[in-house]
């Protein structure tokens, strides 16, 4: 068995959370999380988890030192609904491109992107102007990783929510918007990271009928 160990960058935040615990409660692979305070770190040592401290404003090169010795790489930051327009920029765009860049340096080839659930030119124009700057620098971001040559697959979830999960999930190139837990999400990431049938691949995902394996194979 190959243990891979995986950087969660937004660890801090609920899907990062989730994630890290699935990876760790797994005993298969490893998760190394990546916070902006050192105060963060106790959840994550508590399960076993390394912890590297790095501020997604912070130069690509600290961001690619955090990436040297993984195998795979997931961006689940995000500026969060209670930010500006410049944290906005400065994380989900600026952050999530210098750390593809990292990913690159580091020679890392495995990365799962965190998206919005439309990050379509039709949905920028329909977003209010208060969510119109998230969709747009999600847009680009992905844009930006699509450009590579990197095994990314990204995922498109739909309204996010604090449910328990329910480990099945609708998951299609385009589905009817929905909900989904955050922890299901996060079973969608981890799943992705163990089917190399997902590289390449973006699709959306709302809570639905198909376990996650099977609901990523059908992919």
């Amino acid at each position: 068995m190959i243990v891979l160990k995986i950087l969660v960058v937004g660890a801090n935040g609920q899907i990062g959370k989730h994630l890290v615990k699935q990876i760790q409660d797994s005993g298969e692979h490893m998760a190394r999380a990546m916070i902006r305070k050192q105060e963060q770190a106790q959840y994550f040592k508590d399960l076993g988890a390394e912890t590297v401290v790095v501020d997604l404003e912070d130069e690509i090169e600290e961001i690619t030192n955090a990436v040297e010795g993984v195998d795979a790489v997931v961006f689940t930051a995000g500026s969060g609904p209670n930010t500006g327009k410049d944290k906005t920029l400065m994380v989900d765009l600026d952050g999530a491109v210098k750390t593809i860049e990292a990913t690159k340096a580091a020679g890392v080839k495995r990365f799962v992107m965190v998206s919005s659930f439309d990050t379509s030119r039709e949905a920028i124009q329909a977003a209010s102007s208060s969510f119109a700057p998230y969709v747009v620098a999600k847009h680009y971001a992905d844009e930006w990783l699509r450009s590579t040559d990197l095994d990314y697959t990204i995922v498109h979830p739909g309204l996010l929510t604090n449910d328990p999960g329910t480990g099945k999930v609708n998951a299609a190139t385009e589905v009817e918007r929905g909900e989904i837990p955050r922890e299901d999400v996060a079973g969608v990431i981890y799943g992705c990271l163990e089917d190399d049938t997902t590289i390449g691949k973006e699709f959306q995902i709302v809570t639905g009928k198909s376990e996650i394996k099977q609901a990523l194979y059908k992919l």
